[in-house]
């Protein structure tokens, strides 16, 4: 009888990390409507909360990953979790705008800050030549969680209220979080027998000496402005073309169900044509949806575009860790790759707050979408420019 591979169990701890963590993220753009309502709050000012949690979880992110290298991965998501999810419960009481910007930038901005830079080097370090489709599976729990916690918040705000809906989640986000940390273990790089060896690689102060490194931070804001600002608006873009709450929130679960495709093809990919390919691939799906959003104006057609963009999105969430790995080994997997998410959450805290201000003062999402298509054409330029990685695994 085949011996159980206990890596899974943290593979399982991963993939619930992503499900709750970006599953809730995402919930968030369903209570807009509630906060204009209720409060008079403008666009602007609801995505710069999002903001603020992107700029602060890319500080943090570097943090977090030197963290993990030091000390695992179990102690510091269940910390973090524990404040995210806190985070959302507290939500459900703002009435001031400051209170709102507290909450995203002390709770749910710390809570975002590890669960990429932790599951992933995880993944990096626990597996070699699956590499890319571990991560790819990993990845696939923030596209279920895509897929389901919008639609289940939908689903309480309706039975409830937004209020009580927020503690439901942020109580429900508590549990499965501690839970999928206690699954996490201390990564050892392992052969495909599963025995140890030795970590090859680029330490952190060499990896900041290549040009390389700072062309990946480069592309990393490329894209990521883009990712961050396009779930968050895509839902009420979605009613003000028409659609009702609940119709808006399936384009979630339909770019989530997109995603998935590409984060598993995007990992099979990058185990068989190396990260730089790959990144070029994720930006080709990027650019045509960006560009097909700007006269998209039939509600049925904009789940088309929106299942266009999900197969970059997914993409593009899979390709970094491994891609880094291949440039710069394992040593300071996790310092790098926060280094470099603190890029791409630059970009996440740029992204949001831009398309709400462009939305406030023209009335259109239009010239946003031109902007992040321009952002993403600079990143394939960048990317193509990359050399061929040798492998430093």
């Amino acid at each position: 009888m085949p011996r159980f591979d206990h890596r899974f169990l943290t593979v399982l701890g991963s993939f619930m990390t992503q499900f709750m963590t970006i599953g809730m993220l995402f919930a968030y753009g369903l209570f807009f409507k509630n906060f204009e309502i209720e409060f008079g709050w403008s666009r602007t000012l609801l995505s710069s909360s999002m903001s603020i949690a992107f700029l602060i979880s890319g500080v943090l992110a570097f943090f977090a990953g030197h963290m993990s290298d030091r000390f695992g991965p179990r102690l510091v998501l269940i910390v973090t979790g524990l404040v995210g999810s806190t985070g959302y419960f507290l939500l459900s009481q703002i009435t001031a705008p400051w209170q709102l910007f507290v909450v995203f930038g002390l709770f749910i901005g710390l809570g975002l800050a590890t669960h990429d830079v932790v599951t992933l080097s995880t993944m990096a370090k626990l597996f070699t030549k699956r590499r890319g489709i571990m991560t790819a599976v990993v990845k696939v729990g923030t596209a279920t969680g895509q897929m389901s916690v919008p639609p289940f918040a939908a689903f309480l705000i309706a039975l409830y209220d937004w209020r009580l809906a927020l503690m439901i989640l942020g109580i429900g986000a508590a549990v499965v979080l501690v839970v999928a940390a206690l699954l996490m273990k201390s990564p050892v790089a392992s052969s495909s027998s599963g025995a140890p060896i030795d970590v090859p690689g680029t330490t952190f102060i060499d990896a900041r000496k290549s040009s390389n490194f700072w062309m990946i931070c480069a592309i990393q804001f490329s894209f990521f402005i883009t990712l961050s600002t396009i779930p968050l608006h895509i839902v009420i873009h979605g009613m003000d073309l028409g659609m009702t709450p609940a119709m808006a929130a399936s384009l979630l679960s339909v770019m989530g169900g997109a995603s998935i495709v590409g984060r598993l093809g995007v990992g099979g990919l990058v185990d068989r044509i190396g990260g730089r390919r790959a990144l070029i691939f994720c930006f080709v799906p990027l650019i045509i949806s960006l560009l097909a959003f700007l006269s998209i104006s039939t509600p049925w057609i904009l789940f088309v575009g929106v299942a266009v963009y999900g197969i970059g999105h997914g993409g593009f969430f899979t390709v970094t860790s491994p891609t880094i790995a291949q440039y710069f080994g394992l040593k300071a997997h996790g310092k790098i790759f926060g280094f470099v998410l603190f890029f791409g959450m630059a970009g996440g805290a740029c992204g949001p707050i831009l398309a709400g201000r462009i939305f406030d003062v023209t009335n259109s999402y239009g010239p946003a979408f031109m902007t992040l298509a321009g952002m993403a054409a600079v990143g394939m330029l960048l990317a193509w420019r990359l050399p061929a990685a040798s492998s430093a695994n």
